[in-house]
Order: structure tokens, then C-alpha cells, then sequence
């Protein structure tokens, strides 16, 4: 066991008292060479932009550390209110350029590399980007700390250490092709082991009832199968703050290493065996969950990651506050990222009743004053429900909490409406059925003080459908958190040439206060200015152009107009849709259709889940059509279009800058928020979307004027879909006939004949739920006026200042205040004196 010195020993006050690290070049150099030299080894013979990318970060992260020690020691001196993050993804991107940005070094170390003749910016390439997320949801939760570390919120993020992220993404013959990221294997500088913290998770086992020493009926949960949580953790920095707060990962390891009977017998594989089970929890974000084993496994994670953090919490609850467990709630709030850690509410009452011995309403009163639910989704599908017979094999005590909780939360139910059985079995927490599931989504709520939604709309649509029963019965719980980005990735670090145009005219407080960037309204008519932001558009633009030449073999002209759509590959994201436009486009050229032209260079990508097959049928088709389009002698350079493969984080850092119209073209009702939107509003490009999620509301702050809105509201979709004939669209429209023909006559796959038919039924089905060709007409116009603003380079110049000027509202700085003001009631903390 690791002997903790500080509680038993006084500890010399110079192995704690180091006075602070200089920020200047010539402390940077000193620390880099040292780094590089002594403790990495290196020499001439071995310079490699790997080595040269440890000694500098880890220069940085010693200027981290100690700042990161002096936010904890606040918070401990404090015993401030926490709020605990949980979340199965966290997309935090390169941590470098980040840390070196919040800590305004970024000049300082340019100009140490540039006396070596090395570039920052080809250092700052060897860094992986972090695995531990998939798409907006990671994305989200990584700004949400960085904002909580930049108001000094005691904000602590929970999740998993996987070995490998969700995959590398490849395109062969036009196919997705998955392969390992295994983003870890160069180690991460950024984090630190703490294994004095780790903590030991139960599966498997059965439950048994005992009397305690009071006579009072207990139950615990024995014969597991144990894991042991292992927790890493990596700095968040504030912006110019000195507070660096910590995500905290947990890494799964078996509680002995093999089976020393075993392999004393000569059975070297069972031996390790139990290592290989444990160790698969945390190795790979988001499993296939298709298999009945991805689904185990998948459920794994969750209770893994809800356990172990919740553990930690009641550790540092009862050094801090002893047995006082009424200061349990007082003094943390649980924040549920979506509903994969919804099991949090059944462990943390298996923790009061089972382990600390509190009664049962007082350990309820406990959770649901402390449990909050962000809900992300408005597919019903994507609500986790787990089989009951999985529960009862993996988690058996937790499946009798569930039971408990269900039979006291249907009583108040019974109680409201007496004798409404329909909304009895609606509102269970057990769905019956020939494989009866245990709805995660439910149990959040129930347990839960506050649920949320993340747009207007969103929140609008929760309460009016999914969680209509809820709300009924507990109105006062539900509100509303538009999403927002961190506006120092995303604009200050990404756009580093805009940010300096910005700032030499409003000054730099935008960084920390993005409504300040409405100043830049009075300068939208200003040519010079004008001709300056299309200067730094081109400079970017160019950048793009680069990225898109070396990871997808095309050649974009920085002066065609960069149409890009990124984010996961859904249906109902309708990617799809751009395609067929794109078909369109090409058909138009085919039949000489060129006058006043626009060229455009279109940009899509995101990966498609492993199991989802029309996903990766509809990346085929995009592929299939570009191939065709580009090679095409009558096409030139009026029309591209590129798959761009394996879409992350540092690739979004060069797209969002570079392009010039955002594509947010979801079926509306379906989109929660979308976050990609604000990061592209916030550079400049002008979105062209429906009335849906986030779009909504930067169409209130942009106008009409500034914004390509097309198809039917929610509303309107939910009156299409009662009595939907695509047919009926594509014979009255000969575009969409033009478009069917060339899909129908297998123009883009000559060679595979009925290829793409799946997609061709869905489109053409009047089930379709995404209702892709009853808005292709509005779509298509919608692509026409932005074509033809494009053409007007002032107009054009002067939408995309109002976009940048207007996405004060989209700082998840806002975003964060509104969580702390009305659900986690947080005090902001600075950081001890360095």
C-alpha cells in the first residue's frame, strides 16, 4: 500500500516550497534543453520531432503543475462545493497549443524553438490527439472545462482512460475502414498517475441479506468479480488565471496480476486471463454494442466509471466532513453528461444504504438532492435501456436498488393519477416485454433534482414528448442550457490570424468575454477592414487546402467558394442530402446549366459507427459520387467534392477557420443543439440550416439576412410525416427527377449494380423519418442564394463579420454560468498564491 507521508510525517518545507517557474524565453530554453537532454536521453543522432515534442510539453506542464497544486490547495483549504462531471467522453484535442495559449506563452516558445530552427507548429503535429471521444457530446464536455477552470468554478471532470479511441478512420475503395487508434501508444506527458486514489468495483456475485450489530436487516453484495480503478489525471487550465482544474481518468486493472496456481499447473493463458477481462473495460472507447458481448461490455464501462467516481468522492467527503453525510449534498453536485452514467443514482444509494449504513430515505434524500441530468438526444433509441438479465448477471445488487426505487417512484405516480395504468407502465423504470429493460433515462430523472435540455427547442420537445409523464409530475425540475464552445480553442487558438485582426481593433477582453465581439459590428461596412478579413479568410482557406491535398488526395482553389458539413455520419444529420445537391450540381454542368456560376469545393466528413450500415453506405455513395465528379473533364474546377478521412479534433482546428459556409442541415426536431455550428459561426462562415436545435437561436442573433434557413420546422415535419409521399416530390420537381435518375441508373457505381438501392428505398420510402426529399427543393434553393451572395464579396465579407460578432451568445463561458447560477451554486475559487 503507498504510505502517505503527508498525514503521518511533517514534510521539509523544500520539497514542497519550490518558488514559481519563470515564464520568460530564457527559463523555457533552459527547461526544454533539460528535458530533451537529460531526461528524455536524447542527442543529434536521435532528434526526432517526437523527442523535441516531449521536452517542450513537458516544459510547459511543469508550469502547469504548479498551479495545478495551488487550485487543489484552495479547494481543500476551502472545502469549496464541487461540481463532479461525469462523462463516458471527453474530446480534448492536442493539449499543447491549449496550455500554452491559457498560459500566454505561446510567443515566448515560438521564439526559444525558432533558435534551433525548429517550428512550433510542426512540434505541436506530433502530438496524438487524446482518444476519449466521438463526436459533440466529448467536444462539449472538453469546452465545458475549460470554461469552469476559466470562471474558477470547482468543476471536476470524471471519465475513462481508454487505451484506444473509437477507431481511425480509413477510406479504401471508398469504403470506411476502421482501424486501432491507439493513441496511447507514445505514453501522454500531459497526465498523472495517482494510484494512491485507486478504487475496487464489484461484478458478478449475488446479494444476501445478515443482521447488522443493531439488529437491523442488511444487504451486501458478495462473491464479485473485482476490478480495480486506477485513476490518471490531466490538467485543465484556466485562461490567464493561474486555476488549473483536473479530468480524472480511470484506468481498469485486475486486482492481481494472474493466477499463480494456474500458471504454476502450466496454464499460462487462464492464469492472465482475469487481467485480460479487467483490462478490457477501459480498452476501447465505445464498443460495438451490436453483440451481446459489446452490450456487456458497454454496461461495464458505465457502472465502472460511475462506481469508481463516485467512490472517490466519498473518500475525499469523509477525510474532509467525516460522517457528516448530511454535507454530502451540500458540499457536491453530480452532473450527468447524457445517460450513460445514469447508473450513478442506484450506486450512490448502494454506497449510503450498503456500505455507510444510512436508512433508505435519508440516503434517497441525499441522491436527489445532489444527482442533475443533461439530456442530449431526441431519438428515443438513444435512451440506453439495458436487459434485465444482464443486469441480474453483471450487477445484481443494483438491479434490487432499481426494483426499490421503481416500486416507491410508481407509488407517488399511483398516488398523482389513481387507477391511470397506461401511465403507470409508460412511467416505469422497467419496460415489460418479451426481454423486460431497465430504462437508464428514466432512473435519471427520478433520481435527479434538475434535467436539461441543450437548445430551446430541445428542452421544448423533451417536456412536450419524450418526458412529457415527468414533466407533468415534476415541472419545477426541468430548464433549459443552450451549449456553447470555448472560445479559446476555438477562435483565439485555431484562428490565430483572425483573433490578432480582432483584437488590434476591440482589444483582447473577447477571450474571456465573447459578447464582446459585438464591437465588430460597427466595422462590418468598413472596406479596408473588409478587404483585411478577406485576406485572413484566403490565408486560412489555404491552410484547408493543404490539409485536404495531403489527407484526401483533392485539389481545392482557395477562391471557390468551402461548403463543409463535419460531424458523425447519422441519417439524421443528412449528409445525404448534401450529396444529392452535389448530384444536382453535377447534373446542371452535365447539361451545360453554368450560367453565373459559383465554383465550390465541398468538404464532408465524420466517421460512421462500426455497426451502422446505411451510415457507411452513405459515406460509399459520397465517395463514389466524388470520384466521378472530380475526374470529370466537364466538371473542372466549377464543382468538388471530398471525403475527408478520419475527422478529429486538430483537423477541425483547420476547417472551422477555413470555411465558408456551414452546412447544419438535420431533419428538424432531431438535432438537440449542434455545436459545430457555433464553432463556425464564430469564425465567420455563414450557416446554412433548418429551424433546429442551436440553429434556432443563432438565427435569432444573426437575422434572416445573415443566415441560409430552409425546409420545415418541427412542426412541419411532424404534419409531413402523418401523410408523406416522396414520390409526389420528385414528380413535381424535374431537379429531384434529374437526381433519382442518375442514383436509379447506377451512374455512380457502374460496376456494382443495386449498390446504393438501400439508400435509393430509404430516400423513396414513405417511412422515411428523416423526410430527406421533401426538403431537397428548399435545400437546393437555399444553395442557390448562398451561391449567389458569394458572388458579392462585400455582402458576403460583411455576413461573415455579423456571424463572428454575433456568437457572444455561444461561449460555453455563458453556458457554465447559467449551469452554476441555477443548478450546481458553486463559488468561484481562485487558485492559492504561487
Amino acid at each position: 500500500m503507498t504510505r502517505n507521508r503527508a498525514n503521518t510525517l511533517t514534510v521539509h518545507p523544500e520539497l514542497t516550497d519550490l518558488p514559481p517557474l519563470a515564464m520568460d524565453e530564457s527559463a523555457i530554453d533552459a527547461d526544454f534543453l533539460r528535458y530533451f537532454n537529460r531526461t528524455l536521453g536524447r542527442d543529434k543522432q536521435h532528434c526526432t520531432d517526437h523527442y523535441l515534442y516531449e521536452a517542450l510539453a513537458y516544459a510547459v506542464r511543469d508550469r502547469l503543475m504548479e498551479r495545478w497544486k495551488a487550485t487543489r490547495a484552495a479547494y481543500e483549504k476551502r472545502n469549496a462545493r464541487r461540481t463532479c462531471y461525469l462523462s463516458l467522453e471527453f474530446l480534448m484535442g492536442r493539449a499543447l497549443g491549449n496550455a500554452m495559449l491559457n498560459l500566454d506563452i505561446t510567443e515566448p516558445v515560438r521564439q526559444v524553438l525558432q533558435r534551433y530552427g525548429l517550428a512550433l507548429e510542426e512540434l505541436a503535429e506530433a502530438e496524438h490527439d487524446a482518444g476519449l471521444g466521438n463526436g459533440g457530446l466529448g467536444r462539449l464536455a472538453a469546452c465545458f472545462l475549460d470554461s469552469c477552470a476559466t470562471l474558477q468554478l470547482p468543476v471536476l471532470g470524471y471519465g475513462l482512460r481508454y487505451e484506444y479511441g473509437m477507431f481511425r478512420q480509413e477510406i479504401v475503395d471508398g469504403r470506411q475502414v476502421e482501424e486501432p487508434d491507439h493513441w496511447l501508444r507514445d505514453g501522454h506527458v500531459w497526465e498523472l498517475e495517482r494510484p494512491e486514489y485507486t478504487q475496487r468495483v464489484h461484478f458478478g456475485g449475488r446479494t444476501e441479506f445478515y443482521r447488522d450489530e443493531k439488529g437491523r436487516q442488511r444487504v451486501r453484495w458478495v462473491g464479485t468479480h473485482d476490478v480495480l480503478a486506477v485513476p490518471y489525471d490531466v490538467p485543465v487550465p484556466g485562461y490567464g488565471n493561474d486555476s488549473v482544474n483536473s479530468l480524472r481518468l480511470w484506468s481498469a486493472t485486475s486486482t492481481d496480476e494472474f493466477d499463480l496456481d494456474d500458471f504454476n499447473a502450466g496454464d499460462y493463458d487462464l492464469a492472465v486471463e482475469s487481467k485480460y477481462d479487467a483490462e478490457h473495460i477501459t480498452m476501447v472507447l465505445y464498443p460495438n454494442d451490436a453483440s451481446e458481448n459489446g452490450k456487456e461490455l458497454r454496461l461495464r464501462q458505465q457502472y465502472f466509471l460511475a462506481s469508481a467516481s463516485l467512490k472517490d468522492v466519498l473518500r475525499r467527503h469523509l477525510r474532509l466532513n467525516g460522517n457528516d453525510y448530511e454535507q454530502l449534498a451540500g458540499r457536491n453536485c453530480f452532473q450527468l453528461n447524457d445517460t450513460h452514467p445514469s447508473i450513478a443514482v442506484a450506486e450512490l444509494m448502494r454506497l449510503l444504504v450498503d456500505e455507510q449504513r444510512l436508512d433508505w430515505d435519508r440516503a434517497w434524500g441525499i441522491v436527489t438532492r445532489s444527482m442533475a441530468y443533461t439530456n442530449h438526444t431526441l431519438l428515443p433509441e438513444a435512451l440506453e435501456k439495458w436487459p434485465v438479465y444482464l443486469f441480474e448477471r453483471l450487477l445484481p445488487r443494483l438491479l434490487e436498488i432499481i426494483y426499490e426505487i421503481n416500486a416507491r417512484f410508481l407509488g407517488e405516480v399511483e398516488r398523482r393519477w389513481p387507477g391511470d395504468t397506461d401511465r403507470l407502465r409508460r412511467m416505469s423504470l422497467i419496460e415489460e416485454g418479451e426481454t423486460p429493460m431497465v430504462r437508464m433515462a428514466w432512473l435519471a430523472i427520478v433520481g435527479s433534482f434538475s434535467v436539461n435540455g441543450v437548445a430551446g427547442l430541445h428542452s421544448r420537445l423533451l417536456t412536450q414528448g419524450l418526458f412529457r409523464d415527468f414533466f407533468e409530475l415534476w415541472p419545477e425540475k426541468f430548464n433549459n442550457k443552450t451549449n456553447g464552445v470555448t472560445q479559446r480553442r476555438w477562435l483565439a487558438m485555431c484562428n490565430p490570424r483572425l483573433s490578432r485582426l480582432i483584437s488590434e481593433h476591440i482589444g483582447d477582453g473577447w477571450v474571456t468575454d465573447l459578447a464582446q465581439l459585438r464591437q465588430l459590428e460597427t466595422l462590418a461596412d468598413d472596406a479596408d477592414f473588409q478587404r483585411r478579413w478577406r485576406e485572413v479568410k484566403q490565408a486560412n482557406k489555404q491552410r484547408l487546402a493543404a490539409l485536404v491535398r495531403d489527407e484526401a488526395g483533392a485539389v481545392f482553389s482557395p477562391d471557390a467558394l468551402f461548403d463543409i458539413q463535419v460531424k458523425r455520419i447519422h441519417e439524421y444529420k443528412r449528409q445525404l442530402l448534401n450529396c444529392l445537391h452535389v448530384i444536382h450540381l453535377y447534373a446542371r454542368i452535365k447539361r451545360g446549366d453554368t450560367a453565373d456560376w459559383t465554383p465550390r469545393c465541398v468538404l464532408i466528413g465524420g466517421k460512421a459507427a462500426p455497426g451502422y450500415a446505411m451510415a457507411k453506405l452513405i459515406i460509399r455513395l459520397i465517395t463514389s459520387v466524388a470520384r466521378l465528379v472530380n475526374a470529370d473533364p466537364d466538371v473542372g474546377d466549377r464543382l468538388k467534392l471530398v471525403f475527408l478521412p478520419n475527422y478529429r479534433v486538430s483537423s477541425m482546428e483547420l476547417i472551422c477557420p477555413g470555411a465558408d459556409l456551414s452546412e447544419q442541415i438535420s431533419t428538424a426536431g432531431k438535432e438537440a443543439s449542434g455545436t459545430g455550428n457555433m464553432k463556425f459561426m464564430m469564425n465567420g462562415a455563414i450557416t446554412l440550416g433548418t429551424y433546429d436545435g442551436a440553429n434556432i437561436e443563432i438565427l435569432e442573433e444573426l437575422g434572416e439576412e445573415n443566415f441560409f434557413r430552409f425546409g420545415l420546422d418541427a412542426e412541419a415535419v411532424a404534419a409531413t410525416r402523418a401523410d408523406y409521399r416522396p414520390q409526389a416530390f420528385i414528380e413535381a420537381d424535374p431537379d429531384l427527377q434529374a437526381v433519382m435518375e442518375l442514383l436509379q441508373g447506377g451512374r455512380f457505381n457502374p460496376y456494382e449494380p443495386g449498390l446504393f438501392d438501400p439508400l435509393i428505398q430509404a430516400l423513396t420510402s414513405p417511412g422515411d423519418p428523416w423526410l430527406t426529399l421533401a426538403d431537397f427543393r428548399a435545400y437546393v434553393d437555399a444553395q442557390a442564394r448562398a451561391a449567389a451572395a458569394y458572388r458579392d464579396p462585400a455582402r458576403w465579407t460583411r455576413m461573415s463579420i455579423l456571424n463572428t460578432a454575433r456568437s457572444g451568445r455561444f461561449s460555453t463561458d455563458r453556458t457554465m454560468q447559467e449551469y452554476n447560477r441555477d443548478i450546481w451554486k458553486l463559488e468561484a475559487v481562485p487558485p492559492e498564491a504561487l
